[in-house]
């Protein structure tokens, strides 16, 4: 970390470019669908490793940059992951969850199993660090923890998307056996466990309707220019 200045580094497009380049990375990103059935066909970890660079480049309240990403390939700590993540499931379908979330859910066909959290070449458990340590082991704020790391978050699965990879977003509650599994320490808590790998070959997606510019955003221009 240090407060010197550099040079930005920043290129520019003409106007027609740079619509042209939204809208393929619009028409990219639309294809995006969240899958749940993996094949086990395998992921090169240098195609991990840079898709977790790109999500290091994300913004972080005063750069504390408050994440750690821990990439599971192994077996035996992903079997190890979908024990621990289908028992706090059944206790989410079968006790915690009200009857209005689990009607929102039937649309789409999820129940307590979760075989991919084992088919899936990669798993990436997203950890949010709480706060840090300073040189002499006190410790030290991090601020805007969850934006931060949701921003990183996000910067990951546009770039898992982007490389041709599909990718889950798992978020068993609560997920504190993903720090004893991972041995994490106490500072860092799970935010988000995601899936990542080639889906199974004829996989199938919900038909979703995502809703329209209008009703995700507000225009607000000078009059004559709307």
């Amino acid at each position: 970390m240090s407060n010197r200045f550099i040079p930005l580094e920043f290129k520019t497009y003409p106007e027609e470019e740079m619509l042209q380049r939204a809208r393929a990375n619009h028409q990219l990103m639309k294809r995006r669908r969240t899958v749940r059935h993996f094949s086990s066909r395998p992921v090169a970890r240098e195609i991990i490793e840079t898709l977790i660079r790109t999500a290091g480049t994300a913004p972080s309240g005063a750069n504390m940059q408050p994440w750690h990403f821990v990439a599971v390939s192994d077996p035996e700590v992903k079997k190890k992951i979908r024990l621990s993540a289908e028992e706090e499931e059944r206790a989410f379908y079968s006790q915690r969850a009200p009857k209005e979330w689990l009607d929102d859910l039937e649309p789409f066909g999820t129940d307590a199993e979760k075989p991919f959290l084992e088919t899936a070449p990669w798993l990436i458990a997203i950890f949010e660090q709480r706060y840090g340590y300073k040189s002499d082991g006190q410790k030290k704020k991090h601020y805007y923890v969850g934006e931060s790391v949701g921003q990183a978050t996000g910067f990951l699965i546009s770039a898992v998307h982007n490389a041709g990879l599909a990718c889950l977003t798992h978020t068993p509650s609560p997920m504190k056996f993903l720090n004893t599994i991972l041995k994490r320490p106490e500072n860092e808590r799970p935010f988000l466990l995601l899936v990542v790998g080639y889906p199974e070959d004829g996989a199938q997606v919900p038909d979703n309707r995502r809703k329209t510019l209008d009703e995700i955003a507000t225009f607000m221009v000078p009059p004559g220019l709307d």
